[in-house]
Protein backbone atom coordinates (compact mmCIF):
# COMPACT_ATOMS: atom_id res chain seq x y z
CA UNK A 1 0.00 0.00 0.00
CA UNK A 2 0.90 3.77 -0.27
CA UNK A 3 -0.17 6.38 1.37
CA UNK A 4 -2.25 9.16 -0.80
CA UNK A 5 -1.87 12.54 -0.22
CA UNK A 6 -5.31 14.38 0.82
CA UNK A 7 -7.71 15.15 -2.30
CA UNK A 8 -9.35 18.34 -3.89
CA UNK A 9 -12.20 19.36 -2.01
CA UNK A 10 -13.23 20.71 -4.99
CA UNK A 11 -13.50 17.78 -7.34
CA UNK A 12 -15.46 14.60 -7.18
CA UNK A 13 -13.54 11.69 -6.64
CA UNK A 14 -13.40 8.40 -8.04
CA UNK A 15 -12.00 5.07 -7.00
CA UNK A 16 -11.25 2.69 -10.32
CA UNK A 17 -9.48 -1.19 -9.63
CA UNK A 18 -7.96 -2.65 -12.10
CA UNK A 19 -6.83 0.48 -13.58
CA UNK A 20 -3.51 0.01 -14.63
CA UNK A 21 -4.78 -1.43 -18.17
CA UNK A 22 -7.85 -2.46 -20.46
CA UNK A 23 -11.25 -0.81 -19.53
CA UNK A 24 -9.81 0.65 -15.88
CA UNK A 25 -7.29 2.68 -17.64
CA UNK A 26 -9.82 4.26 -20.12
CA UNK A 27 -12.30 4.78 -17.34
CA UNK A 28 -9.06 6.42 -15.64
CA UNK A 29 -8.89 8.93 -18.62
CA UNK A 30 -12.45 9.66 -19.37
CA UNK A 31 -13.21 10.23 -15.50
CA UNK A 32 -9.98 12.71 -16.08
CA UNK A 33 -11.68 14.75 -18.49
CA UNK A 34 -15.10 15.12 -16.04
CA UNK A 35 -12.78 16.57 -14.16
CA UNK A 36 -12.32 14.18 -11.67
CA UNK A 37 -9.72 13.48 -9.18
CA UNK A 38 -8.89 9.95 -9.25
CA UNK A 39 -7.78 7.10 -6.49
CA UNK A 40 -6.33 4.35 -8.79
CA UNK A 41 -5.64 0.49 -7.66
CA UNK A 42 -4.07 -2.56 -9.27
CA UNK A 43 -1.07 -4.67 -8.40
CA UNK A 44 1.44 -3.04 -10.87
CA UNK A 45 3.02 0.09 -9.11
CA UNK A 46 4.79 0.93 -12.21
CA UNK A 47 2.04 0.88 -14.88
CA UNK A 48 -0.22 2.82 -12.10
CA UNK A 49 3.07 5.81 -11.21
CA UNK A 50 3.21 6.35 -14.67
CA UNK A 51 -0.58 6.35 -15.48
CA UNK A 52 -0.75 9.12 -12.82
CA UNK A 53 1.71 11.11 -13.74
CA UNK A 54 0.42 11.22 -17.53
CA UNK A 55 -2.82 11.94 -15.99
CA UNK A 56 -1.94 14.91 -13.77
CA UNK A 57 0.03 16.61 -16.89
CA UNK A 58 -2.40 15.94 -19.21
CA UNK A 59 -5.37 17.45 -17.13
CA UNK A 60 -4.10 20.17 -14.84
CA UNK A 61 -6.01 20.51 -11.19
CA UNK A 62 -6.96 17.19 -10.69
CA UNK A 63 -5.30 14.81 -8.04
CA UNK A 64 -4.39 11.07 -9.48
CA UNK A 65 -3.07 9.26 -6.60
CA UNK A 66 -2.40 5.20 -6.10
CA UNK A 67 -3.17 2.53 -4.07
CA UNK A 68 -1.40 -0.90 -4.86
CA UNK A 69 -3.06 -3.78 -3.45
CA UNK A 70 -3.96 -7.36 -5.00
CA UNK A 71 -7.54 -7.80 -4.60
CA UNK A 72 -7.09 -11.68 -4.33
CA UNK A 73 -5.80 -11.14 -1.23
CA UNK A 74 -9.11 -11.07 1.31
CA UNK A 75 -7.47 -8.60 3.09
CA UNK A 76 -7.26 -6.22 0.39
CA UNK A 77 -10.28 -4.50 0.35
CA UNK A 78 -10.54 -3.12 3.88
CA UNK A 79 -6.67 -2.02 3.69
CA UNK A 80 -8.09 0.24 0.92
CA UNK A 81 -11.19 1.30 2.54
CA UNK A 82 -9.11 1.95 5.81
CA UNK A 83 -6.36 3.97 3.78
CA UNK A 84 -9.28 6.21 2.42
CA UNK A 85 -10.95 6.47 5.87
CA UNK A 86 -7.80 7.90 7.21
CA UNK A 87 -7.31 10.26 5.02
CA UNK A 88 -11.26 11.13 5.32
CA UNK A 89 -11.92 11.25 1.60
CA UNK A 90 -15.01 10.90 -0.01
CA UNK A 91 -15.49 8.29 -2.74
CA UNK A 92 -18.58 9.51 -4.91
CA UNK A 93 -17.96 7.29 -7.54
CA UNK A 94 -16.46 3.42 -7.01
CA UNK A 95 -15.61 1.45 -10.68
CA UNK A 96 -15.52 -2.27 -9.84
CA UNK A 97 -13.16 -2.95 -12.89
CA UNK A 98 -10.36 -5.58 -11.48
CA UNK A 99 -11.09 -9.25 -12.67
CA UNK A 100 -10.22 -12.11 -14.53
CA UNK A 101 -11.32 -15.50 -16.14
CA UNK A 102 -10.09 -19.04 -16.70
CA UNK A 103 -10.64 -20.87 -19.46
CA UNK A 104 -10.81 -24.97 -19.59
CA UNK A 105 -12.12 -28.32 -18.42
CA UNK A 106 -13.23 -27.83 -14.56
CA UNK A 107 -11.17 -30.51 -13.06
CA UNK A 108 -8.22 -29.16 -15.15
CA UNK A 109 -8.16 -25.86 -13.34
CA UNK A 110 -6.05 -25.20 -9.83
CA UNK A 111 -8.30 -24.95 -7.48
CA UNK A 112 -6.41 -22.23 -5.85
CA UNK A 113 -6.90 -20.09 -9.21
CA UNK A 114 -10.92 -20.50 -9.30
CA UNK A 115 -10.77 -19.39 -5.86
CA UNK A 116 -8.71 -16.32 -6.64
CA UNK A 117 -11.30 -15.54 -9.36
CA UNK A 118 -14.37 -15.55 -6.89
CA UNK A 119 -12.17 -13.26 -4.67
CA UNK A 120 -11.50 -10.59 -7.29
CA UNK A 121 -14.71 -11.10 -9.12
CA UNK A 122 -17.29 -11.22 -6.16
CA UNK A 123 -15.63 -10.96 -3.13
CA UNK A 124 -13.49 -8.23 -3.33
CA UNK A 125 -16.87 -5.84 -4.83
CA UNK A 126 -19.13 -6.90 -2.58
CA UNK A 127 -16.46 -5.93 0.23
CA UNK A 128 -15.54 -2.18 -1.51
CA UNK A 129 -19.29 -1.75 -2.36
CA UNK A 130 -20.20 -2.30 1.50
CA UNK A 131 -17.08 0.08 2.33
CA UNK A 132 -18.02 3.27 -0.28
CA UNK A 133 -21.89 2.58 -0.36
CA UNK A 134 -22.67 3.68 3.48
CA UNK A 135 -21.19 7.17 2.65
CA UNK A 136 -22.85 8.00 -0.41
CA UNK A 137 -26.04 6.74 1.31
CA UNK A 138 -25.28 9.36 3.69
CA UNK A 139 -24.75 12.14 1.40
CA UNK A 140 -27.27 11.44 -0.87
CA UNK A 141 -25.47 11.19 -3.65
CA UNK A 142 -22.65 8.89 -5.47
CA UNK A 143 -22.68 6.35 -8.13
CA UNK A 144 -20.88 2.77 -8.26
CA UNK A 145 -20.41 1.38 -12.09
CA UNK A 146 -20.17 -2.55 -11.51
CA UNK A 147 -18.18 -4.37 -14.72
CA UNK A 148 -20.02 -7.66 -15.37
CA UNK A 149 -20.01 -9.29 -18.70
CA UNK A 150 -22.56 -10.57 -21.18
CA UNK A 151 -20.90 -13.85 -19.87
CA UNK A 152 -23.78 -12.76 -16.82
CA UNK A 153 -26.82 -13.86 -19.01
CA UNK A 154 -26.28 -17.93 -19.14
CA UNK A 155 -23.85 -20.32 -18.30
CA UNK A 156 -21.21 -20.58 -20.18
CA UNK A 157 -18.95 -24.22 -20.32
CA UNK A 158 -15.46 -24.04 -20.16
CA UNK A 159 -15.68 -20.77 -18.15
CA UNK A 160 -18.12 -21.74 -15.58
CA UNK A 161 -16.67 -19.66 -12.87
CA UNK A 162 -16.17 -16.88 -14.75
CA UNK A 163 -19.80 -16.91 -16.08
CA UNK A 164 -21.30 -17.57 -12.88
CA UNK A 165 -18.90 -14.47 -10.86
CA UNK A 166 -20.39 -12.14 -14.13
CA UNK A 167 -24.23 -13.44 -13.26
CA UNK A 168 -23.42 -12.82 -9.46
CA UNK A 169 -22.36 -9.15 -10.18
CA UNK A 170 -24.91 -8.53 -12.78
CA UNK A 171 -28.04 -9.69 -9.83
CA UNK A 172 -26.20 -8.07 -7.36
CA UNK A 173 -25.93 -5.02 -9.07
CA UNK A 174 -29.00 -4.92 -10.58
CA UNK A 175 -30.82 -5.46 -7.03
CA UNK A 176 -28.82 -2.84 -5.53
CA UNK A 177 -29.97 -0.40 -7.82
CA UNK A 178 -33.19 -1.24 -7.27
CA UNK A 179 -32.57 -0.15 -2.78
CA UNK A 180 -30.64 2.59 -3.22
CA UNK A 181 -31.81 4.69 -6.65
CA UNK A 182 -34.94 6.55 -4.66
CA UNK A 183 -32.01 7.61 -2.33
CA UNK A 184 -29.85 9.40 -4.88
CA UNK A 185 -27.19 6.53 -5.49
CA UNK A 186 -27.02 5.07 -9.18
CA UNK A 187 -25.89 1.74 -9.16
CA UNK A 188 -24.85 0.15 -12.71
CA UNK A 189 -23.94 -3.57 -14.36
CA UNK A 190 -21.93 -2.94 -17.11
CA UNK A 191 -21.74 -5.90 -19.60
CA UNK A 192 -19.33 -5.81 -22.24
CA UNK A 193 -18.46 -8.77 -24.53
CA UNK A 194 -15.61 -9.20 -26.16
CA UNK A 195 -13.15 -6.58 -25.53
CA UNK A 196 -9.96 -5.50 -27.20
CA UNK A 197 -7.85 -5.68 -23.72
CA UNK A 198 -5.25 -7.84 -22.01
CA UNK A 199 -8.10 -10.71 -20.84
CA UNK A 200 -7.41 -12.56 -23.86
CA UNK A 201 -3.23 -12.56 -24.01
CA UNK A 202 -3.36 -15.47 -22.30
CA UNK A 203 -4.92 -18.76 -22.98
CA UNK A 204 -8.08 -18.07 -22.41
CA UNK A 205 -10.40 -18.49 -25.81
CA UNK A 206 -9.91 -16.28 -28.56
CA UNK A 207 -12.97 -14.23 -28.92
CA UNK A 208 -15.11 -14.85 -32.06
CA UNK A 209 -16.61 -11.90 -33.80
CA UNK A 210 -16.91 -8.30 -33.59
CA UNK A 211 -14.35 -6.89 -31.14
CA UNK A 212 -15.40 -3.48 -29.45
CA UNK A 213 -12.78 -1.17 -27.77
CA UNK A 214 -11.80 0.37 -24.48
CA UNK A 215 -13.34 3.50 -25.33
CA UNK A 216 -16.22 2.11 -26.53
CA UNK A 217 -17.28 -0.01 -23.48
CA UNK A 218 -16.61 2.91 -21.26
CA UNK A 219 -18.67 5.06 -23.52
CA UNK A 220 -21.79 2.89 -22.88
CA UNK A 221 -20.87 2.59 -19.27
CA UNK A 222 -20.80 6.62 -18.71
CA UNK A 223 -23.84 7.39 -20.86
CA UNK A 224 -25.78 4.26 -18.82
CA UNK A 225 -24.81 5.15 -15.77
CA UNK A 226 -25.63 9.54 -16.34
CA UNK A 227 -29.00 8.13 -17.22
CA UNK A 228 -29.29 5.97 -14.32
CA UNK A 229 -29.73 2.50 -16.06
CA UNK A 230 -29.48 -0.60 -13.73
CA UNK A 231 -27.53 -2.46 -16.34
CA UNK A 232 -26.41 -1.62 -19.99
CA UNK A 233 -25.18 -4.34 -22.70
CA UNK A 234 -22.10 -2.76 -24.68
CA UNK A 235 -22.74 -3.13 -28.65
CA UNK A 236 -25.53 -3.51 -31.17
CA UNK A 237 -23.94 -6.48 -31.87
CA UNK A 238 -23.62 -8.11 -28.50
CA UNK A 239 -27.38 -6.64 -27.44
CA UNK A 240 -28.86 -8.73 -30.18
CA UNK A 241 -26.66 -11.77 -29.27
CA UNK A 242 -28.33 -11.92 -26.02
CA UNK A 243 -32.02 -11.10 -26.75
CA UNK A 244 -31.46 -14.34 -29.37
CA UNK A 245 -30.00 -16.58 -26.51
CA UNK A 246 -32.87 -15.52 -23.73
CA UNK A 247 -35.43 -16.72 -26.74
CA UNK A 248 -34.55 -20.46 -26.87
CA UNK A 249 -34.52 -23.12 -24.20
CA UNK A 250 -31.17 -21.88 -21.27
CA UNK A 251 -30.58 -25.80 -21.89
CA UNK A 252 -29.65 -25.10 -25.84
CA UNK A 253 -28.02 -21.63 -25.27
CA UNK A 254 -25.92 -23.52 -22.81
CA UNK A 255 -24.98 -26.13 -25.48
CA UNK A 256 -24.51 -23.54 -28.03
CA UNK A 257 -21.89 -21.78 -25.26
CA UNK A 258 -20.03 -24.85 -24.95
CA UNK A 259 -19.19 -25.63 -28.69
CA UNK A 260 -17.84 -22.40 -28.93
CA UNK A 261 -16.02 -22.14 -25.89
CA UNK A 262 -14.67 -25.80 -26.01
CA UNK A 263 -10.84 -25.62 -25.88
CA UNK A 264 -10.46 -29.00 -27.71
CA UNK A 265 -8.28 -30.29 -24.91
CA UNK A 266 -7.58 -29.42 -20.82
CA UNK A 267 -6.08 -26.23 -20.62
CA UNK A 268 -6.03 -23.08 -18.54
CA UNK A 269 -6.19 -19.50 -18.78
CA UNK A 270 -2.06 -19.13 -17.71
CA UNK A 271 -1.28 -16.73 -15.29
CA UNK A 272 -4.58 -15.27 -14.17
CA UNK A 273 -4.96 -11.43 -15.34
CA UNK A 274 -6.50 -8.55 -12.97
CA UNK A 275 -7.59 -5.91 -15.26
Amino acid sequence: MTNIAAVSPKHPIALITGASAGIGLEFAKRLAERHYDLILTARRRDRLDELATRLRAEHGGIRVEVIVADLADPAAPEAIAAEVRRLEIDVDLLVNNAGFGTHGRFETLPPERERGEIAVNVAALVALTHAFLPGMLERGHGGVINVASTAAFQPVPYMAVYAATKAFVRSFSEALHEEVSVRGVRVLALCPGPTATEFFDTNVAAPRGPIRTVRDVVTSGLRAYDAGAPVVIDGLSNQVLIAFANLIPRRWATRIAGKIMHPGKATDAGEPLQR
